[in-house]
């Protein structure tokens, strides 16, 4: 879902879905409302496990130094956002992802604002809640759009059955109207010749 939009940064929520034993991209995505102002900021990522009421601090992102802070997510967790310290996207990517990754991740933007008359910090948040299964679920659109595929091939399988069979069939009373055409022919030849026999 699109959000906001910002002289070329445009705020995309995250995808909520993971499936077991894959990757996933968790997105974040904080857009400066004034592109020309220079900044400079740090991403934190918190991961609140299904069932539990504390956050825990999992990663942390200041150019260029990544820190993964939790064991739980020992090698598994790879910066994919800005790579220079105007950070705008603080997306990370997490590998093999298990069901205990179920929760809610909260990532938050630390940005400092160079502003002609002083510094300005800016705090943003934003959260993920993170559902892991074991298949995907698929969109309507896809399995819709899957069907129809498989409706245009089986028509086209069926049509070209069709043409081959009228094709075939076409040749074949070619064939037979020429072997009709011989057959008459012949006739006619052998008749002739009784006729020349007769008049002898």
């Amino acid at each position: 879902m699109l959000s906001q939009c910002h002289a070329g940064c445009s705020e995309v929520d995250s995808l909520t879905e993971a499936v077991a034993g894959e990757g996933f991209l968790l997105g974040c995505i904080s857009c400066k409302r004034r592109e020309e102002v220079p900044a400079r900021a740090t991403v934190d990522w918190h991961f609140k496990p299904l069932g539990e009421e504390e956050f825990r601090h999992i990663f942390h992102y200041d150019h260029p130094v990544a820190d993964i802070l939790h064991e739980d997510f020992s090698h598994r967790l790879v910066w994919r956002g800005t790579l220079n310290d105007d950070i705008q996207m603080g997306t990370v990517y997490v590998n093999n992802v298990t069901f205990n990754d179920t929760g809610t991740y909260r990532c938050t933007f630390h940005r400092t604002l160079s502003l002609p008359l002083s510094p300005e910090l800016v705090t943003v948040e934003k959260e993920v809640e993170l559902s892991v299964v074991t298949v995907a679920n698929r969109e309507l659109a896809d399995v819709i759009s899957e069907i129809m595929m498989y409706v245009l091939v089986t028509f086209l399988q069926l049509w070209l059955i069709a043409v081959l069979i009228y094709c075939y069939k076409k040749i074949w009373d070619e064939h037979e109207a020429r072997q009709a055409k011989k057959a008459q022919a012949g006739q006619g030849e052998s008749k002739d010749n009784c006729d020349g026999v007769q008049l002898d």
